[in-house]
């Protein structure tokens, strides 16, 4: 099974980066965690990315705050599908985050999910490896029923409380 690269721009994206691990593991998909910034240690982004192909990688999620660069420097050296997940804070609350990782040239592309989107971020790398891997996609399929199954007790349990209720 491919395993997903989750790279975090900073330590303190990591409460955000948890809920990505959360699915991951759910859904038992091998991951690797690193902390490289695409300012701060450059070298070492560029040096996952080139490899990444080749240590049996199948999708690399980056999480960034603030200026964001990080999916856009680690896309610029691979061909495997990257997925930003712009992190919530700094002066404009993430929407400069939204802006720098969803704006990128044509060729480089970077999927990106909602600001502190972790967990679409996992299920949308584990859709990218389903692709290729049915077991991926059977956990990917029972992941969905349990979803729904969820969201129908609720709704029967709201029933139950509301429905035919005197006003």
């Amino acid at each position: 099974m491919k395993k997903v690269g989750l790279i975090l721009g900073s330590a303190s994206d990591m409460p955000v980066a948890e809920k990505a691990i959360a699915v991951l593991r759910e859904l038992e998909i091998p991951f690797e965690l690193h902390v490289y910034s695409a300012h701060r240690t450059p070298d070492e982004a560029k040096t996952f990315s080139e490899s990444a192909r080749e240590r049996g990688f199948g999708a690399i999620i980056c999480a960034a705050g603030m200026a964001a660069h990080l999916a856009g420097a680690v896309a610029a050296n691979t061909t495997l599908p990257v997925i930003g997940i712009p992190v919530r804070g700094g002066a404009l609350d993430g929407l400069d985050a939204l802006l720098s990782t969803v704006e990128m040239p044509t060729g480089i592309p970077v999927a990106t999910v909602a600001i502190n989107g972790a967990g679409n971020a996992a299920l949308l790398a584990a859709e990218i490896l389903s692709v290729s891997d049915e077991t991926v996609a059977a956990k990917l399929k029972a992941h969905r029923a349990a979803q729904r199954e969820k969201v129908l007790a609720a709704s029967r349990e709201a029933e139950a409380k509301y429905n035919g209720e005197a006003d």
